[in-house]
């Protein structure tokens, strides 16, 4: 909220040789209350829900609230923003300024804290992603979403500068980035930085084919039992890539919820390489409407941690459903059915709800 408050005084001190110019010439007294609120927006979610697995030999059952985000956003002028975020089931999140070079949308400089570009999934909201577990298994660990324990906890963002823009009447959309490559919060732990590229084409209206990539080096910040050769402190090889496609039917309507939601499809195939260890891994995840608000919801995901030794693949095939009670907010129930290798455990059954609430 610290943080809302200094945004929301910076704004108000940003406009004021603004207002005081608009007075001069209309000669109207300037309404500060309006100016600031038509600048500056505020948004928010929280997730949370009920979740049974019986991966241990003792099955375990909790209530979980896994986000509880809010955000502010800065229209300082026509071409220039800023955006601070803040999860207060965890840390500060997000905070960067966007500048417009052009006078369209071709070219925006973003200097910050913010979700990087590598895979399709990183960069999209959880209140948008169809599974209650977020983000699959490979996107979870090649993008740094929390899973790997050589890069830490690091919710898919990172420190850095970013250059992006759509071409060709927003049938190409481009990001390339230099990060610091050691996530949030935090100073780089070495002096290389990680370079990040994206190229979006949307050839026709609803299908997008995306792919990405990432060189650059990490410094470990803990050790990883599929990967003994990268120590703690150690300097290491980093690099991703991806490829996949999205497809959807129509677009969403906010005020039709219940009508606009189209049928949706996403297929991703991703890889990356951590010192001398491969990692691999995809994912295929369905939407269908079905009824008054009521989405059908199905995905197959598999990931490999090591791809040079066996027994660290991990396979789940998820079903279920999700209710949109109004707008942005949703009941979802699913189903997973967890196939394990054998150094990671046993198979094991995954049943998940959870109520979403999002302004």
């Amino acid at each position: 909220m610290i943080g809302v408050i200094v945004l929301t005084t910076m704004t108000a001190a940003m406009n004021t040789p603004m207002a005081m110019a608009q007075e001069e010439k209309t000669g109207k007294e300037t309404d500060w209350l309006q100016e600031l609120t038509s600048r500056v927006t505020l948004n928010g979610y929280a997730q949370g829900g009920y979740a049974w697995q019986d991966a241990t030999a003792r099955s375990r059952n909790d209530f979980n609230l896994k986000r509880t985000l809010l955000w502010a956003k800065a229209r300082i002028t026509d071409r220039w923003s800023f955006l601070f975020m803040h999860d207060f089931s965890s840390v500060v999140q997000e905070f960067y300024t966007d500048y417009r070079l052009t006078t369209g949308p071709f070219v925006t400089v973003r200097v910050g804290q913010f979700k990087h570009s590598y895979s399709m999934e990183n960069p999209l909201s959880p209140t948008q992603l169809e599974l209650v577990d977020v983000y699959s298994q490979a996107v979870l660990y090649l993008a740094g979403e929390g899973p790997d324990p050589l890069n830490g906890v690091n919710y898919g963002r990172d420190l850095g500068a970013m250059i992006y823009g759509d071409l060709f009447d927003n049938h190409l959309h481009y990001e390339l980035a230099v990060m610091n490559g050691q996530g949030i919060n935090r100073r780089d732990g070495n002096s290389d930085k990680d370079y990040i590229a994206k190229i979006d084409v949307r050839p026709v209206d609803g299908l997008r084919i995306v792919a990405s990539g990432q060189k650059g080096r990490g410094h470990a910040v803990g050790t990883a039992a599929w990967n003994p050769g990268i120590k703690e402190g150690d300097n290491y090889t980093r690099d991703r890539y991806s490829i996949g496609a999205e497809y959807k039917t129509g677009s969403y309507a906010p005020g039709r919820y219940k009508e606009a939601r189209p049928v949706s499809v996403r297929a991703e195939w991703l890889g990356g390489k951590d010192g001398d260890v491969g990692s691999r891994g995809g994912y295929v995840t369905l939407a269908v409407p079905l009824l008054n608000g009521w989405d059908l919801v199905a995905s197959v995901e598999t990931f490999d941690r090591n791809t040079g030794t066996d027994g660290w693949a991990q396979t789940h095939v998820t079903a279920g459903v999700q209710y949109w009670f109004y707008k942005k907010c949703r009941f979802q129930i699913q189903y997973t059915r967890c196939f394990c290798g054998d150094k990671i455990g046993k198979d094991y059954n995954w049943l998940q709800s959870q109520i979403q609430v999002a302004f």
